[in-house]
């Protein structure tokens, strides 16, 4: 269960780096009254799903199995 949680945890924190990026890189800017204006066009939802799996992730490596 620990190394099931591990590689759980793993995959987790690459979605989080994966996901994280494309969602920055997804943004555009434009100028408004000479300001510049950022919008995010990004889909948030695979890197909550990402941040999800990690944590349970974590819980499964850390919880303690009674035999």
């Amino acid at each position: 269960m620990k190394a099931i949680g591990i590689i759980v945890m793993i995959l987790g924190i690459v979605g989080i780096v994966f996901f994280g990026l494309q969602a920055i890189n997804d943004s555009e800017s434009f100028k408004l009254f000479g300001l510049d204006v950022a919008v995010s066009k990004a889909n948030w939802t695979p890197l909550i799903v990402s941040a999800v799996v990690t944590v349970i992730g974590v819980f499964m490596s850390t919880r303690r199995i009674k035999s």
